[in-house]
């Protein structure tokens, strides 16, 4: 695809998001960008579909919204609670650890820089950059299987690991598309680029994707 493109495509995913279900964190930012409930939030996310995530979001942060508060939450607590997201007694011995950190290391705010967050246990680049982005305003570029995926489908760039297109859009996607880029590929790729057989006949954006490992598309 010509690269002057982008924000042709991008401007069209936007017109078209409201009818296309929006992330789960992403709308969470947009009800109450708190940093913290963001971290969370996307600590539960993980390897858990957006509905059910969302659901125990709005469980937990009813017993608790702040660190000192989830602490005092037994983990046992947490567990049931977040049940049934992925590994959620996992995640719950995890947000213990994190919240304890958060209060002894930072004072009890979530930082606001790469390496502090990325030392924080289970918090790794997409997460980091999610909560900078949606919770401090801070340009950044989450990279998730979406935004891989799709990046290099359309042609945009050709790399083979989320790391490597971080690297590459950050290289390249105008500054000002950085914090939306996320959720915008996100919401195409569940409703239209789909990983296997993508909805192509019906995709906004077709005359500009060169549809780069696309063998079978409806």
């Amino acid at each position: 695809m010509n690269d002057r493109a982008i924000t042709k495509i991008l401007a069209i995913l936007e017109k078209n998001l409201p009818g296309w279900d929006m992330p789960i964190v992403s709308a969470l930012a947009d009800d109450h960008a708190d940093p913290f409930l963001l971290l969370i939030s996307t600590l539960l996310s993980l390897r858990t579909k957006d509905e059910v995530t969302a659901e125990a979001s709005d469980r937990l942060f009813r017993l608790a919204d702040t660190p000192a508060k989830m602490l005092a939450l037994p983990e046992e607590t947490i567990a049931r609670t977040v049940f049934p997201v992925g590994f959620y007694r996992t995640k719950a011995r995890t947000i213990h650890t994190v919240c304890r950190d958060l209060i002894e290391r930072f004072g009890g705010r979530v930082p606001d820089t790469m390496e502090d967050l990325l030392s924080l246990k289970g918090v790794g680049r997409k997460t980091a950059n999610l909560v900078l982005s949606l919770g401090y305003g801070i340009d950044g570029i989450c990279v998730d299987t979406h935004v891989h995926r799709i990046s290099n489908r359309l042609g945009y760039v050709a790399t083979k690991t989320p790391e490597e297109t971080e690297t590459a859009l950050r290289a390249k996607l105008p500054v000002r598309w950085w914090s939306r880029y996320n959720t915008l590929m996100v919401a195409f790729g569940r409703t239209v680029c789909k990983p296997v057989s993508p909805l192509c006949t019906r995709c906004p954006v077709g005359p500009f994707c060169d549809r780069v490992g696309v063998s079978r598309s409806r």
